[in-house]
């Protein structure tokens, strides 16, 4: 479905325009068409792909979800592949954005539903003298944004990674605790798959051979890269501390297990002095003097009762009841 497809010169909006206009405006001087598209469908993307010329493997990709983030060169085009995360009631979204950009156009394809980028398109028409700069300017908006909605989502793993370690300690909940940082782990790695190709991808277009196309926006992607360097520091402290929480967490629960072992072994010990006594008495000798004693049985069980009162009160002593 198109969303937008705008055309503009010199950094300032001319008019929405029709597809079949493309190659008119792509063809005036300091001009260039802005297309954005939302779960297209193949006759949509064909359609396009003839317009811009695009690679039939990068529209493969563009069009199939769950790719890799990635920086491709087609000739003077650029192909980038970005994962879009958000959070929600405690889950991370994500979907995937392609921009295609070369000279004269850029075309990004949004998979799978997410915020759009109706505000980016806002910021670049907001600053023609920016946007003066084409296409490259237009793809460098697009990853900022995408890269500044993953610092809500960090700011989220470390509240909840907060939130567990307050309770690490309250008795009982280490089993509940346990299966919230494993899946704090899963979302963290989530946004360490999105954010680490991506910033590999970015460096290319800054540092070494720079193409052609982003050579006179290359500071701009040094910004981006920067803040995509932040977000890995922060996911990779985050992840030092959940697996520092799940030992914690693990200790606790053999912890508790020991208590349990404890109690359960004093209160074997205790009924197994009750049972010896018990057993000696019930055996069928048939000289035992305490069997034909008037108090043998009131002394039989009072022994027991000692026994067992002595060994209950050595085990509160010593913490095992």
């Amino acid at each position: 479905m198109i969303i937008n497809c705008v055309a503009y010169e010199q950094g300032r909006r001319l008019r929405d325009i029709q597809p079949h206009e493309i190659g008119e405006h792509m063809a005036r001087p300091n001009c260039f068409v802005w297309v954005a598209l939302h779960d297209p469908d193949a006759a949509e993307m064909a359609e396009f792909q003839a317009l811009f010329d695009l690679h039939e493997l990068a529209v493969e990709d563009a069009l199939r979800g769950g790719q890799r983030p990635k920086l491709e060169e087609y000739d003077e085009a650029l192909f980038v592949i970005m994962h879009m995360i958000s959070m929600r009631e405690d889950q991370l979204e994500s979907g995937q954005v392609a921009v295609f950009a070369g000279p004269g156009y850029v075309l990004s394809v949004r998979l799978h539903p997410g915020r759009g980028f109706a505000a980016v398109r806002q910021r670049c028409e907001h600053e023609p003298r920016h946007l003066k700069q084409g296409p490259a300017f237009v793809l460098y908006a697009l990853l900022d944004a995408i890269v500044d909605r993953y610092f809500p989502v960090v700011e989220a793993l470390e509240a909840e990674l907060e939130s567990i370690e307050d309770r690490i300690f309250v008795k009982g909940t280490a089993r509940q605790s346990l299966e919230r940082l494993y899946q704090l782990k899963r979302q963290t790695m989530q946004l360490k798959h999105a954010a680490m190709p991506l910033a590999e991808a970015v460096s290319h277009l800054f540092g070494g051979r720079v193409p052609a196309l982003c050579r006179k926006t290359r500071e701009y992607f040094r910004d981006v890269y920067d803040h995509l360097h932040r977000i890995e520091s922060a996911v990779d402290s985050i992840r030092e501390m959940i697996i520092t929480a799940i030992q914690v967490n693990l200790s606790m629960v053999a912890i508790d297990e020991g208590e349990v072992h404890k109690r359960l072994a004093a209160w074997a010990a205790i009924f197994a002095v009750a049972t010896i006594l018990a057993g000696i008495w019930g055996m069928n000798f048939a000289h035992m003097p305490e069997l034909d004693w008037r108090y043998g049985y009131p002394l039989a069980l009072l022994m027991m009762g000692l026994a067992c009162g002595g060994l209950y009160r050595r085990f509160r002593r010593t913490g095992w009841l």
